[in-house]
């Protein structure tokens, strides 16, 4: 795992990983890879894993764990030789790690291993494009809740590797104060300040409150009842621009919505703390892999 990440991830990997062969492989009683008992029990096999373009390469740790698990099932021992750090770029046709071991765990955690990999490997690269876009300036691209059900922890993690930041991780870790709370609440001061009752009485497990405006002037009150953390909703360049020079510094500024890689650097230009960006997590082109069997 990368150093920092701030959410634990080993059960997150585990579980993933168990539903994932369990779709191939089934749960009943003698369900199995059909196709890998061509190949006899005891035979041996050789693989090589190779990106089949430039990308940041990510979810080892995934990977592993689908012949990690298929081991303990068959009783066999795979061993694989990363020639590639986490986080780390990768050319086209460059030799990403070696496997050796029981030939029909290889073929069989082939597709289910590599699946990981090349979502993974596809959130972190197209992270990294984006943050390299906005490089030299203040801004930081996050990532948001937009992400494939079951898998938002793994794409969190992504988006970390690639260069990226982490936005709430759910409903739980985090207020955002949108326009129906704000109407429930009757103003966006009264929905500020019990927002701040709710995180003082959870502590440290809040990690921030933050409000959306839709404008300036609801900016301008965001601020006067003390927010923190500021989303800017659809903003106009020029409505960026105002909304930097009312904040003065008092609340981190985050730009949203409609955000593409031609729109990114003017918004970054504009002083604005962070861009979220759900299709870092939501638009993904998985990595495109091979693995190849050197013998079997």
């Amino acid at each position: 795992m990368l150093p920092d990440f701030p959410h634990p991830l080993r059960a997150e990997i585990v579980a993933n990983v168990q539903i994932a062969l369990a779709e191939d492989l089934g749960t009943g009683l003698g369900m199995d890879d059909l196709t890998a008992q061509l190949a006899p029990a005891e035979q041996t096999g050789q693989a090589r894993l190779l990106s089949r373009e430039a990308a940041i390469l990510c979810g080892q740790m995934w990977f592993d764990e689908c012949f990690a698990q298929l081991d303990a099932r068959y009783g066999t021992h795979t061993k694989i030789d990363w020639q590639v750090e986490e986080g780390g770029r990768v050319a086209p046709d460059q030799l990403l790690c070696e496997l050796s071991g029981n030939a029909r765990t290889l073929l069989t955690g082939e597709r289910t291993a590599m699946n990981f990999l090349q979502l993974l490997s596809g959130v972190a690269t197209k992270t990294r494009r984006y943050a390299d876009l906005i490089a030299g300036t203040s801004a930081q691209v996050v990532d948001t809740r937009k992400t494939l059900p079951g898998l938002r922890l793994a794409q969190k993690y992504a988006v970390y590797a690639g260069g990226g930041g982490n936005h709430r991780l759910a409903l739980w870790d985090a207020i955002l104060i949108k326009e129906n709370h704000i109407l429930a609440a009757g103003s966006i001061a009264a929905a500020l300040a019990a927002a701040k009752d709710i995180a003082r009485a959870i502590g440290e497990r809040c990690r921030f409150v933050q409000v959306e405006v839709e404008n300036l002037e609801e900016t301008e009150a965001a601020l006067d009842a003390g927010a923190s953390m500021l989303l800017l909703d659809n903003f106009s360049l020029d409505m960026l621009r105002q909304a930097v020079a009312l904040n003065r510094g008092r609340a981190i500024l985050e730009a949203s919505g409609g955000i593409s890689e031609a729109t990114l650097r003017p918004i970054a230009e504009t002083g604005v703390d962070r861009i979220s960006v759900g299709a870092l997590s939501k638009d993904v082109r998985a990595l495109d892999l091979s693995m190849r069997f050197v013998t079997l």
